[in-house]
Formats: structure tokens, sequence, C-alpha cells
């Protein structure tokens, strides 16, 4: 056989390469594929950066029935019967839906735990979707697990020091709270009670399950009670100190009052950073009233979780390393695009409280071989690569910038807190112990001062008005029964001067408002 031959023998060999109608919409490696997609992602980014860069102000300002009808009006059809331009979609969708959005990076968005994601981040999105790998089985990640792996071992090292640690990428911290619940309830079933809730579902004694916490821990502490099938009636909330952590003495009295009644406290959940004042529960100490009778001790630090990284504040998350599960946020304080968690565990065999295996998915004979499926220790089975943007970012930035964007929030709380606190107009709830600000407007030369329904009304004006003038966006709370205004200053870019002209722009609304 001829040269010539060979090369034609082997050019029939090769698969043939048909084309359909369909090719050009997903990315693989034809031209007409690249072509369409680096054009979408060139007119998606053209419409995000031109309406981010023209956009100063944290909210259009937009009424909401106002923005029903704009939208309506620009899309008439949620699914049309043709497809358009994706050219002119994607400009309509920035002069509709991102001029009118929230704007997480603007420097007086200080609402809530919703922080400006980092620009690595953003990048490392794209490699995310783009490859969609999903992370509950090996033959549908590969690469992925191992970084994920990778990851989880540094997190656990990080938080427990200790090699049987373990943990499993999040969607948040509402579903690390229920796992943390779930397998504390099924821990004590099997080792008190000898009961497996895997086969058998709930026992008689689970009408008596408790589950402890602060007044002020995440309210997904009493919705994990009722999707475990406890109840809220589960769930005993324990008073606060004067800093807004747990109340170790109140703590006492409640073990007590349990015991006696017959019932059966079997989690104690610690907040490391509550939602309202970031307030720290005192971890040590909970940690051994948990040990002393056998309670499993769950610490929420979705907020919290960051303060690891810093060599100034880290000593406040002392006693982190007894808990024998832990809640983390990346989302908040890592600054990473939503959504983006973790949750730990000290001991990884209590994974097995929710591992099951399917002979499609994760079959047992991969176990015998050293082959890693996810899914056994998730409550998700299809699941994102959340764990690269993480890793992007720690390499982009280091943990020295990590820590000093985290002190300077911390710092910026504390001169807030102060500036707040000096001005007669305004009354300081708390002194922030992560980077909350719990205040209210409360002028001492009011005669009304002490009408708390006006009082009420007034600093709810406060929070409206300034989201309708698209000045601020800062979120309100209730404490004991009383509107308070709170700052979530978690942006690095927020500055005094930007929390000065906040403090002047309310007391020009009250002054307009007392005119009319």
């Amino acid at each position: 056989m001829t040269l010539s031959q060979v090369g034609l023998l082997e050019q029939a060999m090769q698969p043939v390469k048909h084309k359909n109608r369909f090719d050009r919409y997903f990315l693989h490696g034809e031209a007409e594929s690249i072509d369409y997609y680096d054009k979408a992602m060139k007119w998606a980014q053209e419409a995000f950066v031109d309406q981010y860069s023209r956009n100063e102000k944290p909210y259009s300002g937009l009424p909401h029935e106002e923005f029903v009808k704009l939208l309506d009006e620009t899309f008439k059809e949620t699914l049309p019967e043709d497809g358009s331009s994706i050219k002119t979609l994607f400009q309509n969708i920035g002069e509709t839906i991102l001029k009118h959005s929230i704007v997480v990076s603007n420097p007086t968005c200080l609402a809530h735990l919703h922080c400006p994601p980092l620009s690595s981040a953003l990048a490392a999105e794209v490699l995310i979707s783009g490859t969609n790998q999903s992370m509950d089985s090996w033959d549908q990640s590969a690469s992925a697990t191992v970084l994920e792996e990778k990851m989880v071992r540094w997190l656990s090292d990080l938080f427990f020091r200790r090699k049987r640690a373990d943990g499993v990428f999040t969607s948040g911290g509402t579903q690390s709270n229920f796992m943390g619940l779930l397998l504390a309830r099924d821990r004590y079933f099997k080792k008190q009670l000898h009961w497996d809730a895997q086969k058998n579902g709930l026992p008689v004694e689970a009408s008596k399950l408790r589950i402890l916490c602060s007044k002020d821990a995440h309210f997904t502490v009493r919705q994990s009670a009722f999707l475990l099938g406890l109840g809220e009636q589960a769930v005993i909330p324990i008073e606060t100190d004067s800093k807004h952590g747990m109340c170790t003495d109140s703590l006492d009295r409640c073990l007590k009052e349990v015991s006696e009644q017959g019932l059966l406290p079997f989690a104690l959940v610690a907040t490391a950073g509550t939602t309202d004042f970031g307030s720290i529960d005192p971890l040590v100490e909970l940690a051994a009233r948990a040990k002393q009778i056998d309670m499993w001790f769950h610490v929420d630090a979705a907020y919290g979780g960051a303060l690891m990284l810093s060599e100034r504040h880290q000593h406040k998350l002392h006693g982190m390393d007894l808990a024998d599960s832990i809640t983390v946020d990346f989302h908040k304080l890592f600054y990473q695009p939503i959504s983006c968690g973790a949750f730990l565990v000290k001991e990884r065999t209590n994974f097995d409280f929710i591992k099951l295996n399917a002979d499609y998915l994760n079959p047992e004979d991969d176990e015998e071989t050293g082959i890693p499926n996810l899914v056994t220790k998730s409550i998700q089975t299809t699941r994102r690569f959340d764990a690269l943007k993480l890793f992007v970012s720690f390499h982009a930035l280091g943990r020295k910038t990590f820590a000093d964007m985290i002190d300077y929030t911390i710092d910026l709380a504390q001169e807030t807190a102060t500036i707040l606190g000096e001005d007669p107009d305004f009354e300081l709830m708390n002194q922030p112990e992560i980077n909350a600000v719990v205040f209210r407007y409360c002028p001492q030369r009011k005669d009304n001062l002490n009408d708390s329904e006006w009082l009420n009304r007034v600093n709810g004006l406060i929070r409206t008005k300034l989201l309708e003038q698209g000045h601020a966006v800062l979120a309100r709370t209730r404490v004991n029964k009383l509107v308070y205004l709170k700052l979530t200053l978690l942006n690095p870019r927020t500055t005094v001067e930007d929390i000065k002209v906040i403090v002047s722009q309310m007391k020009e609304l009250i002054q307009k408002e007392e005119r009319k």
C-alpha cells in the first residue's frame, strides 16, 4: 500500500462530522459555535459594564409596580415562538433588569450580609458555568472533585486542625445548618436510643428532642427543626447578654429545667456572627456544656467564619475547633458570588448518616477502588463546582489581602459606631464585634422621645426614603418591638465619608418631613 493510499484510508476512518441547525447554540470546537459564544459573552459583558459604569446609586429608586410594568412592556412573552437577536436581548436586559438591580458593589449598599463579589471570582464563574461540572460523581466532575477535596482539606485544617475532619461545599448557611442538625439528630438516635433513622424514620421519643440556641440565632435553626420532623417547639431560645451573645447562666438554668421535664437536649447551636449584631457566642464555655451532657455542638459561622483569616481578629473564634460541625459562608466576608458555602465536620464518619449508594451514580464498588463520589457527603445531588471560584480568589489575592479587607471593615464599623454614638440625634444599640452597626434615629431634643410608635414610623420612613431616592440601601430590624436601622459594613470600598454623608441625608430627610 502506497503512502497516498494510507493517507486516504486514515482520512476515511475519521469520524464524520455532521452539522445540524443546533450546533451554534452549544459551545464546542467548531468555528460557528465559538463565534456565537464569543458574541454572547461580549454582549452580556457590555450590557453589564455599561449599566454598572453609568449607575452611581445603589438602586435606581424605581417602585416595584413600575418595574413590573416596564418588564411586561419590554418582554411581552416569557417564551416567544421564535428566538430573537441575542445582541438585542442583552441590550434590553441591560436597560430593564440590570438598570434596576441592587448594585451590591456600591459603597452605600449596606443593608444585608450581601457582599460585593471579587472580579476574580466573577471570572471563575465563567469557567464554572461553561464546564458545567456536576459535583455528585467522579464521572461528572473528575478534576473538579479533586480540587473540591483539596479545598475541603484546607478548610478542615483551618477550622479543626485534625486529620479526621471533612466537609462539603453547600449553597450556604441554610443548607449547612440543616445538615448539622440532621447529623446531630441521627447520631443521637443511634448512640442514645440505638435507633436507625435512615431505615426506620422517627422513634416515639422524637417529640422530646430539644435544640438549644441563642434567641438571636439564625431563623434556619427553627426551620431545620420542623423540616426534620421535630417541630419548631423543639427549639429553645436562650437569653442573650449585654453583648447579644448567648448568656451561659440562662443556658444553665434551661438545661436544668429541660432535665427536670424529662426532655432530651441533643444539639447546642452557637452563633459566630449573628445576623443583626454580628455577635459571637462564648464558644469555649458552650463547648464545655455540650460535652458535659453529650450534645452535638454546631457552630453557625456563616457570617463570622472569615475572621479565621485575620491575625487581629482570629482570637474571637477561639473554641471553634471544639465544634462537631461548622457552617461557613463564602458569599459574605470571603467576597464570593452567590451561592457559595461549606459544611464541615470534626469526624468524617458522621457523614455515614446521610450516605446512600445508587448503582447508576455512586456504586459501592467505586469505594473499593478509591473513586471519590462526593454525593455521599451532601443532601444535594447535582451541585455546582463552587470551590473553583474560592480557589481562584485565594490565589489572585492571597491571605494577607483578605485579612486586610476584613480588618478594614471592622475598623470602619467601630468608627461608624463612634460617629453615631456621639451624635445626640441617634441611639446606638451595639458596639460592633464584627462589622454590623445597629442604631435608630432618636433625637434627644424631641418632646415625643418616648413615643415608640412615632419613632418606629420615623425610622421605617428613613429606610424607605433613602432606598426610593437611591441614596443608600439600609436594613431594618426590630429589637424589643422597636424599629432599628442597620448598617452591614461588608464592602471594603465604603469609607467614613460615605457614612457621614448617609448620616447627613437621614437628618435632612427627617427635617423635610417635619416641615411638611
